[in-house]
């Protein structure tokens, strides 16, 4: 079975990644397009928020598909001719590392609690890229001043050394402008 292409997309917080990979990918071609969305509603604004995006995309011709956690959850809603963009990588890293917070119990005070989740999403990614046609992943950059957690940092910089090392195409976000890392 023939690979899809991967994209791997990061900038700052307000760079302009989110909005260039929509365009990338509706500029693509016209097979279906979906957006998976990891971040989660924590109060009013937040759900407000979501559902705003989630119209406008609709009404742009996305299928959004909420997915916080396990992004294996949408391997059998995929399709070969899909075009898909995950955005992004740091609300699904936050997401799992501080999983259990509320109760004293993070993720990331457990024994290899988040490299099972990250081997379980390198698998899932490797995957999705069996069965579509095009992957496009956005992500903030490693240092953003939005987290200063090093945990979260160290993490993050992994999982970007990864999805370079994978892509087809990586681009870095700055103040609208994109520029080709790979």
């Amino acid at each position: 079975m023939a690979r899809g292409q991967l994209v791997f997309i990061s900038g700052g917080v307000r760079s302009g990644k989110s909005a260039y990979a929509e365009m990338l990918v509706r500029d693509t071609g016209k097979s279906r397009r979906i957006y998976l969305a990891s971040g989660q509603a924590y109060d009013e604004e937040m759900i407000e928020r979501i559902e705003r995006h989630r119209k406008d995309r609709q009404e742009d011709g996305w299928l959004t598909i909420e997915q916080a956690y396990s992004m294996a959850n949408v391997l059998q809603e995929l399709e070969p001719d899909d075009l898909v963009l995950w955005d992004c990588v740091t609300t699904w890293l936050a997401n799992e590392l501080y999983e259990g917070w509320e109760t004293g119990n993070m993720c990331a005070d457990i024994e290899d609690c988040m490299e099972q989740k990250w081997g379980k999403l390198q698998e899932t990614i490797l995957e999705m890229l069996n069965t579509v046609h095009s992957l496009t992943i956005v992500s903030n950059e490693v240092l953003d001043d939005f987290v200063r957690d090093r945990l979260y940092q160290s993490w993050l910089g992994r999982i970007h050394i990864w999805l370079v090392q994978q892509a087809d195409q990586a681009l870095e976000m700055e103040n609208g402008l994109s520029f080709r890392r790979k």
